[in-house]
């Protein structure tokens, strides 16, 4: 048990220096979060066209073009693609 309470502890450790500004060994991850209404527009729908393509509400896609909300699990995966391959998605939805 004090194996992991030191792990836990150190990680700890190196969140705080790192939020303080020091130097530390902490692994940082940038997260970039995604930019929906772009994602849209570059598949060229509407609002309504986009939510019943990928099954999702008109509002939540609002909601996540307006940075209230965020997508999590497989509708960020499902974004993700979007963003990176959207026709191979649009194809694969019109089948």
């Amino acid at each position: 048990m004090s194996e992991l309470f030191n792990s836990i502890k150190q990680g700890l450790d190196e969140a705080i220096d790192f939020s303080k500004g020091k130097k530390s060994k902490a692994i940082v991850h940038d997260i970039n979060p995604l930019d929906i209404k772009n994602i849209r527009a570059n598949v060229g729908m509407s609002q309504n066209e986009f939510a019943n393509a990928f099954g999702v509400s008109v509002n939540t896609l609002r909601h996540w073009e307006r940075g209230d909300r965020h997508p999590r699990g497989p509708a960020l995966v499902l974004l993700n693609v979007v963003a990176k391959e959207p026709s191979v998605v649009l194809r694969a939805l019109s089948h």
